[in-house]
């Protein structure tokens, strides 16, 4: 009996081992000859910039985790629609893709200004990228874009280093220099230094530095040191004022053909998060290598730099009360965005400030010529 049943139960287990290897091979060209899904993208930067080279950063993480299945090409701004007409352009199918600033949008409703521009209550960008996060904006930035009929999926990612004040012809070294003065910045940038009364013209960044070389305007704002360097800003002026709360917490957007999006299979979709995530993280130790490298240059070229006075700081701060205070009052998304971000702004500012040490100081200690 015994002798009987082992035989039968070795023969029964070798049919189902036989069974379940037909069943995989069955399955497994499934995936090994499923097709390359391309998706055209368009960045709103000039190619030799360094936020188009961040653009191609998260195609690439995308491309290789996707090993074959997904390809994300980018395009330089204008390859296909002009920078500030992107989102449009991802909306219509146009474009699967792109990648620029929330900022850019901000004509189409105030409270898309919010992600970057103004003082933020204190929030730096990777603090504001935690509200979006986990706060409540995600949600916010989908429900302005259904409002404007706008099809699209958008991820924020990527926390940019504080924005210089501006590039100027001459040092700006109270209030009253900057009346009058043509000058370039975007979204509600544009209303905190028209208040300070400069006469704002808003240009796409690939426009900027050859305003500047025609005298159409006085000084201009775009980003950081290494873009700054690479647009030409220190070919037609040779002085510019850091630190500044028109642009402080600034970030990148990637958005997505919200049908494209969704006609992905659900680990394409998972690759696409993770990578944004992915990127997020490598664009800023990127951006602190190479903006130390090109601040070193730009000092090496003669760029003076000077800090942006404390008076015009306070003035910018405001400006900002009154910005807000209007825009809420003409635009109900507008107040709802700022009461999301004060509310997270006043408990995790409380607990980042109470816990983060001063790292200026022990900069300072180790390298403070003035170090006894």
């Amino acid at each position: 009996m015994t002798q009987k049943t082992a035989p039968q139960r070795r023969r029964f287990l070798k049919k189902a081992s036989a069974g379940a290897v037909g069943a995989t091979a069955m399955a497994a060209p499934m995936v090994s000859v499923a097709q390359t899904t391309s998706l055209r993208f368009q960045s709103t930067w000039p190619s030799k910039d360094i936020f188009h080279e961040y653009a191609q950063d998260f195609a690439t993480k995308v491309n290789n985790m996707a090993g074959g299945r997904l390809k994300i090409e980018v395009l330089p701004a204008g390859s296909v629609v002009p920078a500030f007409q992107l989102l449009e352009a991802v909306n219509k199918g146009t474009l699967d893709g792109g990648h620029g600033v929330v900022a850019y949008h901000y004509g189409k409703n105030s409270a898309l200004a919010l992600w970057g521009s103004g003082p933020s209550f204190g929030m730096d960008p990777n603090m504001l990228l935690a509200w979006h996060n986990y706060g409540g904006g995600k949600e916010l930035l989908a429900e302005i874009y259904k409002s404007l009929n706008m099809d699209v999926v958008s991820f924020l990612y990527g926390p940019m280093p504080t924005q210089p004040f501006g590039w100027f012809k001459k040092p700006i070294g109270k209030l009253e220099d900057i009346k009058g003065t043509k000058f370039r910045t975007v979204g509600l940038a544009v209303d905190m230094y028209t208040d300070m009364g400069a006469a704002v013209n808003p240009l796409p960044g690939g426009e900027i530095v050859p305003a500047l070389d025609r005298g159409l305007i006085d000084g201009a704002e775009f980003n950081n040191a290494s873009s700054d360097r690479l647009l030409g800003f220190p070919d037609v002026v040779k002085n510019c004022m850091l630190q500044s709360f028109h642009q402080s917490g600034e970030q990148f957007e990637i958005l997505f053909n919200k049908g494209k999006l969704e006609a992905l299979p659900a680990e394409l979709k998972a690759i696409v998060d993770y990578g944004v995530q992915a990127a997020s993280a490598d664009m800023s130790w990127k951006a602190a290598h190479r903006n130390s490298l090109d601040y070193a240059e730009l000092k090496k070229a003669g760029v003076k730099f000077y800090k942006t006075p404390d008076a015009i700081l306070r003035a910018q701060l405001a400006a900002w009360d009154k910005i807000i205070a209007k825009k809420g009052g003409e635009n109900a998304l507008f107040q709802k965005v700022i009461d999301s971000q004060k509310a997270f702004a006043a408990r995790a500012g409380q607990w980042w400030n109470d816990y983060t040490v001063d790292f200026k100081m022990a900069y300072n200690h180790y390298f403070s010529a003035k170090k006894a």
